[in-house]
Parts: C-alpha cells; structure tokens; sequence
C-alpha cells in the first residue's frame, strides 16, 4: 500500500525559503525520490519539503521552533483556509465522528483529551503485543489525527483567539475512532484494510458514536477495474451506508510506465472523494498556490481515469510527532521539535478534508455523501496554472461554502459489482514473513476469500458477525464476546513508557505461534507469513 505522507526536512524560517522553493519548483530542479522498502516512506526534496536541503538532526533542534513565525503551522493553515470563521460562527465538528483507518493512534499531547479518542478493534499484526495493540508505532495515524481533529486539551472554544503556539485541528471538537491496520513499518494487507471499512460500516453508530466519515490516507496502485476491484467496493458499500469516504489520490504525480497511472485504489472509485494535495507557498493569496508535484492526477491514462474530485492543502504541515515510531526514528529530517513533524503528502490532504468535512456536517447533518462531494467540488478555489486532471474542481473554500445551501443531489455511476481479485487490489505491495509472501485470495489468517460471497454480505452491512470476519475471530482489544464495547484514553498524559527501543523493526513477534483462525500468543510466526515485513507501499 502506497504511503502517501512525506517526512519533510526541518524547516528555517519559513520567509526564508519561500523564494528559493518557487524557483526551483518551477524549474523543476532537484527533485529526489528515495523510497525504503517497508512502508514507502518518499522523502522529496526542493519540490515537497519546507526548505531547499535537509538539515541534519543537530541543525534542526539547534533552533526554537515557533509556530506563530511557521507559514505552515496548523495555526496559518486553519486560518488559511477559512476554518477559523466557521469556529467562530459555531461549527467545530461536534457531534461528528471520523473513522481514521491507519497505523493506530498515540495519545501524544493535542490527542490525549478525555473521550477525544474511541480505540475500535486493533486490527493490526501487533495487535496481541500489551504495548503496542491500538497505539500508533510508526507515526502516520497519529499525525492525521491530529490534522482531523486534534487540538491542546487545555484549549477550549473559541479556537480562532486562541494564540499560534497552541495546536488545533481542522475540526477540534469532533471526534476520532481509531481502527489501526497496519505496523510500525506500515505493513498491512488489504483484507485488514477492508475488515476495517465493513467494522465502521456495521458499527457507526454503536455506543453513541456518530460515524459520518471514513478518513484512508492510503491506496494501493492496483490496476483492477475500480468496479470490481475489492477495496473499491468496500468503500462504495460505505458510502451507500451514508458515510463520507476521503481517500487520498496517492503520491505518484503522473509517472508513465511505473505502477498504475491516475489515482491510487481506492480514491479512483467514482462516487468516493478522491483528494490531491496543494502547495500555499507559504502566504494568504490564492495566486501564487501550486499542485504538489506529489499529487497524483489523471494526466495520460485516458477516459478511463477519474480526476481527484478536488484538492485540500497537504504541503510541508505540522503534524504531531510520535517520538521514537518508526517514521521518527527513520526520519529525523521530518522532526520540527520534540512535539511536532513536518510531512507533506495526499495523506495530509484527506486529512484536511475530513477535518473539513466534519464542520460542515455539523452545520447540514442530514447530508449525504453525494451531496458533500458535489457541494464541495462546485465551490471550489481553482489552483492557478493546473488543469482540471490534475485539481478536479479546486481547492475546497470554506469561506464560500459558509454562504451556500446544500441542493439535492445523486450520483449516477454504474454501481460496482465487487467480486475482483486480492491480488491485484494489493498491487505491487505484499506483507512477507521469512521470506514467504502473502498473496493470492486469502486473508491475513490464511483463510480463502470469496469477494463474490463477500460482497453480498457487505452490501447488506453484514460482513462481521461479532468478532468473526470471512470465518475467523479478530480478536483485538475492544471485542468482549459477541459485542464490541469500546475504548478511551482516559489519562491526562502519556509518557511513552511502553515503547521500547528507537525502532520498530517487528523484532518482537517472534517465538510464539499462529494457530489456525484466532489470534493467540504474541507474535505472529509460522510456515506460512507473519507480517515481519512490508514491501511495497501504501500508506500516502
């Protein structure tokens, strides 16, 4: 699965680079791509990060990072994009729940408030480790989660007075319920990730939730018909269950010959928000706005091809750091300081716009799915220079929406069918355990899947059955029985006592044994494959 968030260096003051960025941007100049083997971790310079150069970590903390002098701190970025006037008229996302489907969620400062967090089932290979089961050991989940929704726990409303050092999400009063996927490589197959959908989908108003939006900063480069594919029809099955899928359109650009062209699966599913990211430069005009050069678009790959519906900021964004995950340890060059890392990415972008998403279903709840997408892309800010392929219908401006009425509307696609193969969902990415990968029709518990019988249970919001998926038990941590009881981080802080070691290798499941259909023992081992492994990558 393709990772579509991107470390980025250590900034200087912003002002400082501002120029030379425009300058190399449009020459095109000094563009690398370095990617890793777990997780495709893409570290971009010049054209996606937020200074011409990396600095080396003693560079980087020999400086007091000042959010209030930071052009792309949360801070500028909710005032930049008009969030602020709606925390003024009332609408901060309360009421609203986000499904954040990712690498789980640590309770770092900006995300450790009382009730801020739901923990769903652990879904993830790590699950049955004490230490690691729902929380977030590479870092990715954590950061769009606080870009959704995240805010100081000492901050209370009104947001927009609040002073620039403070941290607040798009949507600092909704909530988020994590479902956590993937390990601290970001390793996860695609039948974890569609388990994940069908769960929100059955569970979305279970306990009092209200889960009105799916946030996946992921995709795969799979080149199955979007209508058969089966994380495409996951999600549309979501979206006919009433809830806002945002997926992130992925970090390819458009590159010929190298995986599939257009956006990553599951954002190329038609009725589905598909979001590419956006450059601000830096300053509060729209005129000087660029397409990140990560952001994939539909350029060259024809009628068949969907456009990202619109684009939301994703550039050089302060994210909260999980220190000591792996994308911590792995890039130093992203960390701002000991509470925040830079990142640009369609990840950060998705983010944005469920973040976004959520004040406006807190003004209109009765809106559908279809009617966001289209309220959305018909309100649209044109980025400057980039055409429709690569924008869709602009950047999503909040300030006009606050003076428009939602109309009617319905989406006309041909539904999907489902029923398509694994293997070409997962693309080019497999998770591999001593060498042996996983592939073909099976789940991650061996099991054969039959997308054809699965997708008539998914269509009709059946696929769970308590804690049993596709015939085995995914025990996580919130299952009790038959039933799933749910979570919170209840604490006031968190120390990050449990974290052992300065990476995340997926040393520690060894030694213990995989038996036949449950979790059981702490590791995952076997003749068959434990998840030790990722190649390939998804998470954008």
């Amino acid at each position: 699965m393709r990772n579509k968030c991107t470390p980025s260096a250590a900034a200087p003051a912003v002002s400082d680079v501002t120029d030379r960025r425009r300058r190399r941007e449009r020459s095109g100049a000094g563009v690398l791509t370095v990617r890793r083997r777990l997780g495709s971790i893409v570290v971009a310079f010049a054209a996606s990060i937020a200074s011409a150069s990396i600095l080396p970590t003693s560079a980087a903390s020999a400086t007091v990072y000042d959010p209030a002098s930071d052009l792309y701190s949360m801070a500028a970025v909710t005032q930049r994009t008009g969030a602020t006037a709606w925390w003024n008229a009332g609408y901060t996302g309360r009421g609203v729940d986000v499904a954040v489907i990712d690498t789980g969620i640590a309770p770092v400062s900006g995300l450790d408030g009382v009730g801020k967090v739901i923990y769903g089932p652990d879904l993830s290979l790590e699950s049955q480790a004490p230490n690691m089961r729902n929380l977030d050991t590479n870092g990715h989940g954590t950061f769009m989660a606080g870009l959704i929704a995240g805010h100081d726990s000492t901050l209370t409303s009104p947001y927009a007075t609040a002073p620039a050092t403070a941290y607040r999400g798009l949507a600092p009063d909704a909530r988020i319920v994590a479902i956590k996927v993937a390990t601290a490589d970001g390793g996860t197959d695609v039948t974890q990730v569609i388990a994940a959908i069908d769960w929100v989908v059955q569970h979305k108003n279970d306990n009092g939730m209200n889960i009105r939006i799916i946030n996946l900063s992921y995709g795969t480069n799979s080149l199955q018909n979007a209508a058969a594919d089966p994380i495409s029809y996951a999600v549309e099955q979501a979206w006919n269950h009433g809830i806002v899928v945002v997926a992130a359109a992925g970090n390819t650009g458009y590159q010929r010959g190298k995986g599939a062209p257009g956006l990553a699966d599951p954002a190329y599913n038609p009725f589905v928000i598909g979001v590419g990211g956006y450059d601000t430069m830096g300053t509060a005009a729209f005129n000087d706005d660029i397409m990140g050069s990560y952001s994939a678009s539909s350029t060259g790959c024809g009628a068949k091809c969907k456009n990202p519906d619109f684009v939301a900021v994703g550039s050089h964004l302060q994210g909260l750091r999980v220190p000591n995950g792996y994308l911590d340890a792995n890039h130093p060059e992203g960390r701002i300081d000991i509470r925040y890392f830079r990142g640009s990415g369609t990840s950060m972008a998705a983010a944005v716009t469920s973040g976004s998403i959520a004040l406006i279903l807190q003004k209109y709840p009765s809106m559908t799915p279809d009617q966001v997408k289209r309220f959305i892309a018909n309100n649209g800010q044109k980025v400057p220079g980039a055409d429709s392929q690569a924008q869709g219908g602009g950047e999503i401006n909040l300030p006009l929406l606050a003076t428009k009425t939602p109309a009617s509307y319905t989406q006309t696609f041909a539904p999907s069918k489902g029923g398509g193969t694994l293997e070409d969902a997962r693309g080019s990415d497999h998770v591999t355990a001593n060498g042996v990968i996983l592939a073909g029709e099976q789940d991650v518990f061996g099991r054969t899947v039959d997308t054809k019988k699965l997708a008539l249970v998914q269509a009709a919001g059946s696929s769970w059955s308590g804690g049993t998926w596709n015939g085995s038990t995914w025990s996580g941590s919130s299952w009790s029985g038959s039933t799933w009881s749910g979570s919170t981080w209840s604490g006031s802080t968190w120390s990050g006592s449990t974290w052992s070691g300065s990476t995340w290798s997926g040393s520690s499941w060894s030694g213990s044994t995989w038996s036949g259909s449950t979790w059981s023992g702490s590791s995952w081992s076997g003749s068959t494959w434990s998840g030790s492994s990722w190649s390939g990558g998804t998470w954008s």
